[in-house]
């Protein structure tokens, strides 16, 4: 038994410059201060909890509480469902992700989840635009969380508990700090990019990079040989 678990932006859904921009006009909406930057790379964890933590406390020297997260996370959504309507053809599917998950689904060695650095609302709405749905996955967002570490483990241990014969878990990811949370885990990694730049995750340690899912053969083969980032 396989428990195969999914990033959301830039693995499932092309969204990640039209929702980083949400994301920095929500804040310079509802603080009136500009947004330091939207290179996540510059923030610890690269996750909407650690992102929105940082910047509050790099303005405010303090931290934001649970309530304050939940009230800039209703602004975002609605900042997303905006979007959504203006220009859906910015949040679009990677080729085959929907199709590849419907059939994962009827698989009975096969078991999903989905763990995304985004927060749960958000990433609902994404993923309904391009017609997956939740139902039947193991899923973990950002709410609560303040590793990617313990978003991932979140799937992976209700998952566990619900079956106990799951053998080999893999992480679906597009991003460097995917490759660098899977090699901290010790758990098997594939990464998807847009053609031409697989050489960012394999240069990084990742084993197997594929394109999209449009080719079930490819990513299956991807998914039997995988194995954690080396180092």
């Amino acid at each position: 038994m396989k428990l195969i678990i999914f990033d959301i932006d830039g693995t499932l859904v092309y969204s990640n410059k039209v929702d980083s921009q949400c994301f920095a006009d929500t804040y310079e909406e509802v603080y009136g201060l500009p947004f330091p930057t939207i290179d996540w790379r510059q923030y610890p964890a690269v996750s909407d909890t650690t992102i929105f933590d940082a910047v509050i406390q790099q303005h405010f020297q303090r931290r934001p509480d649970r309530s304050e997260m939940e009230a800039f996370c209703e602004h975002f959504v609605a900042k997303i469902e905006e979007k959504r309507r203006d220009v859906p053809e910015e949040f679009k599917e990677v080729p085959g992700a929907r199709q590849t998950i419907d059939h994962l689904r009827e698989r009975e060695d096969c078991m999903l989840g989905i763990a995304t650095g985004g927060w749960e609302r958000p990433a609902r709405v994404k993923l309904q635009h391009v017609g997956i749905s939740l139902d039947t996955i193991f899923f973990s967002g950002a709410d609560g969380h303040w590793t990617r570490e313990n978003i991932i483990e979140s799937v992976v241990t209700p998952a566990k508990r619900a079956h106990g014969g799951i053998e080999k878990v893999i992480y679906i990811g597009d991003a460097i700090w995917d490759v660098t949370t899977t090699r901290n885990l010790g758990m098997d990694f594939v990464g998807v990019r847009r053609e031409h730049d697989k050489e960012v995750l394999l240069s990084a340690g990742a084993s197997h990079v594929i394109p999209n899912y449009e080719d079930f053969g490819i990513f299956w083969s991807a998914i039997e040989e995988s194995q954690p980032p080396s180092n």
